[in-house]
């Protein structure tokens, strides 16, 4: 996008949204410094009609820098990808779920689910021919994410891992270290067990339709200080502690690796990332962590399963560069053998909206340093457990503290016993009734989430 055509874009939404529009454009800037053209960029829905947020401790997309010693109270300074107005994307979330569903009751897709991330693409037979549209189905925090669209298509051959330093060309490893963006598929199914964290550079897509393939048994997924990654269809499973080895990160450096926690996908102070139907199970730490100033994700149409901490979002209490933290969690399905962290939110905001909870045994969404948590149209259905019917948990924290924090709870279907506990301006009924968008019914939830998980898609057929 040029300078001139991000104005004249920015030009419809006022001078606020052309200064967002310039922070996009600069973040998508790889470490070479090149801009993707196309970025994409969509007007908020509701203009600004409602803004609980204003009352919360949301910085403006501020944070302080961190000092050496991991006490971060230094000068405040902007994080890369993280918007201004986070309800504006909430909004815009909203109109998208709005307008699939009132397409499915319409009849207008024959395959129409009411998932507009779905919805986009899942409808067309020759979805395999047209790959690369999948990156323009993004919603939420992020819907930027725009992987390796712009690049070319690259086939995973083999499933060996042999060499963290020199990899084979026709690996996995080999693609995801490369400096341009690719798309990266798969010849066949395969099972890849990595010997050492996947690092992966900006501007890639790992695209697991069309084959089974399952990273498992070893080493797992890496996004470490890049931008613009969509992972999308795998399998991720029984990842282990691996690392005190040399890893290759670009085609000119590697380095040691310490060892690394055993998570199945690890965001360290990345951006624009998109994580989506992949089936995640079973691994040594997380399933999902981001941590260390990482913002603008989407985490969506995931099946969680048979794990303790599910999702961790902040790096520590203490690590207030989080502050900037922005994620969308929607139409994920939590199920079977969970039991905590769905997520666990330090600092940020977070929307977590259409999700299906059918699992958890000690609590499903939790916090600990004043996130903002917007729960909408989600469906949770508590455990028999009598000590385990609250879906919030505020970790280690006096209800004198947390009482202000912004928690709020609409649309979302209680089942079983299940509660939410709301406090500061999510609590407050004044903001109900001034709220100018509901969530779509939570009685969908299971039409939205029902293909949750990596796809079993083939070649002329819709997905």
């Amino acid at each position: 996008m040029t300078e001139a055509a991000a104005c004249r874009t920015a030009g419809r939404a006022g001078l606020a949204a052309a200064a967002l529009l310039l922070v996009l454009v600069v973040v998508a800037a790889g470490p070479s410094g090149r801009v993707l053209h196309g970025l994409r960029h969509r007007s908020a829905a509701a203009g600004g009609a409602r803004r609980w947020l204003r009352d919360s401790s949301w910085p403006t997309a501020a944070a302080a820098t961190p000092r050496e010693d991991g006490d971060d109270d230094g000068p405040a300074m902007a994080v890369p990808g993280a918007v201004e107005d986070p309800e504006a994307v909430v909004d815009d979330v909203h109109m998208s779920i709005r307008n699939s569903t009132a397409r499915r009751n319409l009849g207008y897709l024959s395959c129409g689910t009411g998932n507009p991330i779905d919805d986009c693409w899942r409808c067309d037979p020759d979805w395999h021919k047209n790959r690369q549209r999948l990156a323009d189905c993004g919603i939420g925090f992020g819907r930027n994410a725009i992987g390796g669209r712009d690049g070319k298509i690259y086939v995973v051959t083999d499933p060996s891992d042999d060499d963290a330093v020199n990899p084979r060309k026709g690996t996995l490893r080999y693609a995801v270290i490369q400096d341009e963006p690719l798309w990266i598929i798969f010849k066949r199914d395969m099972v890849i067990t990595l010997k050492q964290e996947l690092i992966m550079n900006s501007f890639k897509t790992i695209d697991g339709r069309g084959a089974n393939v399952h990273i498992a048994n070893g080493a797992c997924i890496t996004i470490q200080y890049v931008s613009n990654v969509i992972i999308h269809g795998l399998h991720i499973h029984d990842c282990k502690p691996t690392g005190n080895a040399m890893v290759r990160s670009s085609p000119s450096h590697y380095g040691w690796r310490t060892i690394a926690d055993g998570d199945a996908v690890s965001i360290f102070g990345a951006s624009h990332i998109w994580v989506d139907h992949c089936s995640l199970a079973n691994c040594a730490d997380g399933l999902i962590d981001a941590i260390m100033g990482s913002t603008a994700i989407t985490v969506s149409n995931n099946y969680f399963t048979h794990h303790n901490e599910v999702m961790l979002l902040g790096h520590s209490d203490s690590y207030v560069k989080d502050k900037a933290m922005q994620v969308t969690i929607a139409f994920n399905h939590f199920g079977e053998g969970l039991i905590q962290r769905m997520p666990r939110c330090r600092h940020g905001y977070f929307h977590v909206v259409n999700n299906d909870y059918t699992h958890w045994e000690m609590y499903a969404i939790g916090g600990s340093a004043e996130p903002t948590i917007n729960s909408q149209g989600n469906r949770y259905l508590a455990p028999t457990n009598p000590f385990a019917k609250e879906v919030t948990k505020r970790v280690e924290t006096a209800q004198t503290v947390w009482k202000s924090w912004n928690w709020r709870s609409e649309g979302d279907l209680l089942l079983n016993g299940a509660y939410f506990t709301p406090s500061g301006a999510g609590a407050s009924a004044s903001y109900s009734r001034a709220s100018s968008l509901g969530a779509k019914s939570s009685s969908m939830v299971g039409s939205i989430t029902s293909d949750a998980g990596a796809l079993s898609c083939r070649k002329g057929a819709a997905c």
